[in-house]
């Protein structure tokens, strides 16, 4: 990460907008690397104000919950990006029209980080120069935790993300061009899995041969959305993640089990308990059929863009 910059930063009067999308992460194999941004959008609006303190207006998901003050995690990544460039503002308006589900899979934390460092970059002028993408993205890691959901939300499409044997540990990011003719296909069920009780279900070691397992599967995924998608089915396999999650969500594993035995590509979404399915557009009704009422489907895009700023 670059250094502090001296002297306080001068903030924009206007208002800023950026829009983020949902990410799904794995992909069944890639735990933890790999990310795939996805055509469901945060919109949040940041005004700096001479009103002391913090204000989170929300909308949408998580309406009910979420603080409405510094404790609001776009917030959050705000002001830990203001301190690094430079200085914080005297006070803060924020606006969050959500449509990402929480605790899902779907990467809404990683989307309220992200949104929030971009908001704060975006009111600083020379914001860019002061704070680059690079030193964004491992700001984002550090406060997810892994830079999977977070990478494909900042640059869109799909990327492989990882940390480098390094002190401080850095991150890398390598971006893949998804076949234009996969279609994501989410099925959302109605409850939600914290990621810590998800990730607290993996054991600490794993049989060597599940490991080489996926592996093989991990490094066949990049060439199956890429080039080959009938390999996608073969591609989204996973022994390392799912399998241990199962008390968490049966029904999830379920549905994956029982969409893959149809011959579509499904994986659990992140940690769950959201299903995404790689279909295309001969498959992609049949997921709604197949999941049924106890999951809300949509059929999404890829998101190619990332998170970017919007006019008013």
């Amino acid at each position: 990460m670059s250094a502090k910059p001296s002297g306080r930063p001068t903030f924009r009067a206007a208002a800023v907008r950026v829009r983020v999308p949902a990410t799904s992460a794995n992909l069944g194999p890639g735990f933890d690397c790999f990310g795939l941004a996805l055509g469901l959008h945060d919109d949040v609006v940041a005004q700096v104000s001479d009103d002391p303190g913090v204000r989170v207006d929300v909308h949408g998901e998580g309406a009910d919950d979420v603080p409405r003050d510094h404790r609001h995690l776009v917030a959050k990544a705000m002001l830990k990006a203001f301190d690094v460039l430079g200085g914080r503002p005297r006070g803060l308006d924020l606006v969050c029209a959500n449509r990402i589900p929480h605790g899902r899979g779907l990467g809404s934390s990683a989307a309220a980080i992200v949104s929030g460092l971009v908001l704060a970059r975006a009111l600083v002028v020379g914001g860019e120069e002061r704070l680059p993408d690079e030193a964004l993205l491992e700001m984002a890691t550090a406060m997810e935790g892994h830079p999977d959901n977070v990478a494909a939300c900042l640059y869109g499409g799909a990327t492989l993300a990882f940390q480098r044997d390094a002190e401080p540990p850095t991150t890398g990011v390598v971006h893949v061009h998804p076949l234009g003719t996969i279609v994501p296909v989410v099925c959302v069920p109605s409850t939600a899995v914290a990621t810590k009780k998800a990730r607290g279900l993996l054991p600490e070691t794993v049989p060597h041969v599940d490991a080489a397992w996926n592996a093989a599967r991990a490094a066949l995924l990049v060439t199956a959305l890429t080039q080959r998608q009938d390999l996608l089915l073969e591609a989204t396999g996973d022994r390392l993640h799912q399998p241990y999650r199962r008390p968490a969500y049966p029904r999830t594993t379920d549905l994956v089990a029982k969409l893959r035995g149809r011959g579509i590509p499904a994986a659990v979404s992140g940690a769950g308990p959201t299903v995404i399915a790689l279909a295309d557009a001969g498959t992609a009704p049949s997921v709604e059929a197949l999941a049924g009422a106890r999951f809300a489907t949509t059929v999404l895009e890829v998101d190619y863009e990332g998170a970017r700023l919007l006019p008013l």
